[in-house]
């Protein structure tokens, strides 16, 4: 039977480009969703075999995605694919349940490598990763991240691209005020104090990349 496959990534480009690349192959991609939040209501819908999460989407990044699917349908596999060359992402990822980890720049080959590696049960690390470290990670105890909702989590990665508080107002149709409120709230939940230190927690925790 064939291996049924959820895309969830928010770049349609990519979403085409990768079902493209797996249709001569012994699969079937049942469904794609370009935010975390339609990724975790598919997978939930549809049980796919595989999950191919990336990792910096709107409403729910990967990471969160992928441990709210684990939650509701542990029989699905997640295949994070990403271009976040991080070893601490690595570890972030496999704790909130991932299958395995692999960037985007993998030939043909190996990503059907890693899709039947993950369909059998093994954890799968990508070529360019250092899993001594993923493994040093993984074994240090992290502090759990500040709970943010999805609506703080895109005003925050919004700041973190530079926008002004105008701009994202407009980009998601909300006051300025609402803006300022959800600004406020981050950094309070997260102990920052400006734009600079939390568009460095955004990179480290892959909201952008």
């Amino acid at each position: 039977m064939p291996i049924r496959i959820l895309i969830a990534e928010d770049q349609q480009l990519v979403r085409q480009g990768l079902a493209a690349l797996l249709k001569a192959e012994d699969v079937e991609i049942v469904g794609e969703a370009e935010d975390g939040e339609a990724a975790v209501a598919a997978a939930r819908a549809l049980r796919p075999d595989i999950v191919l999460m990336d990792l910096s989407m709107p409403a729910l990044d990967g990471v969160e995605a992928t441990r709210r699917i684990k939650r509701a349908v542990p029989q699905v596999r997640v295949l994070i694919l990403t271009v976040a060359n991080c070893e601490r992402r690595v570890a972030e990822a496999l704790r909130a349940g991932a299958d395995g980890y692999a960037l985007k720049k993998l030939g043909h080959e190996q990503l059907m490598a890693a899709i039947h590696a993950v369909r059998a049960g093994r954890t799968y690390l990508g070529p360019g990763l250092d899993e001594a470290q993923v493994r040093e990670f993984l074994e240090t105890a992290e502090p759990p991240s500040p709970s943010l909702t999805a609506r703080e989590r895109e005003v925050l990665r919004l700041i973190a691209q530079g926008q002004k508080n105008r701009e994202i107002a407009e980009l998601l149709s909300i006051a300025i005020k609402t803006v300022e409120t959800h600004r406020t709230k981050i950094m309070q939940k997260l102990d920052l104090h400006n734009s600079a230190e939390l568009a460095a927690y955004a990179i480290r925790r892959g909201l952008i990349e």
